[in-house]
């Protein structure tokens, strides 16, 4: 009930004063390339219902529906901007939305793609599909692209073990301090 009334309180918040930020990126995005500004991405939320997410577009029109680091040539689809927004998190910004109507909490397992078997398999052998997929987690403090699929559903195991408000907002301040660096994103 706490960690529901944190996650509303955060994202109206995140919406209301990052709208003029939101408005600046959607018009660079659209600016940059052609194509709308946000992508709405089909993911797998709590109990491994699908729900779709939005993200700012970060990605030429056409590009593969698939996890990048699975594209022959990521540099081919990632737009520059695109590049910036994944590697400073601006991307993940318009998730405030998921967010605020539940499909998302702000500290949780990283949403895994509609087919990303592997990864929700692993963890829904842990028991991670019973939580809220997260804006952030500790996959993110902890390396986010780098880490390899067992390495991340071990990380959403042990956050789901050991959840806490403490340790959310723990992992809200390291998030900020990876965002800042722009470090763990490998595309």
């Amino acid at each position: 009930m706490l960690k529901r009334a944190f996650d509303i309180l955060m994202a109206l918040g995140g919406l209301i004063v990052l709208s003029p930020l939101f408005l600046v990126v959607a018009l660079a995005v659209c600016l940059e390339s052609p194509g709308p500004a946000l992508h709405w991405s089909s993911r797998v939320g709590r109990y491994n219902r699908l729900y779709k997410m939005p993200k700012f577009r970060s990605m030429r029109m056409g590009a593969p529906n698939v996890a990048t680091h699975l594209l022959d040539k990521p540099e081919a689809w990632i737009t520059p901007l695109g590049s910036f927004l994944r590697r400073t998190s601006l991307d993940e910004l318009p998730q405030l939305w998921s967010v605020l109507i539940g499909d998302m909490s702000i500290v949780g397992p990283r949403p895994a793609l509609f087919n990303q078997d592997d990864l929700v398999a692993l963890r829904t052998a842990a028991g991670v599909e019973a939580l809220r997929p997260g804006l952030t987690g500790l996959a993110q403090i902890h390396g986010r692209d780098e880490l390899p699929i067992p390495d991340k559903a071990r990380l959403d195991a042990d956050y789901l073990a050991r959840r806490s408000f403490l340790l959310d907002l723990k992992i809200i301040l390291g998030t900020a301090r990876v965002a800042l660096k722009g470090s763990g994103v490998s595309h």
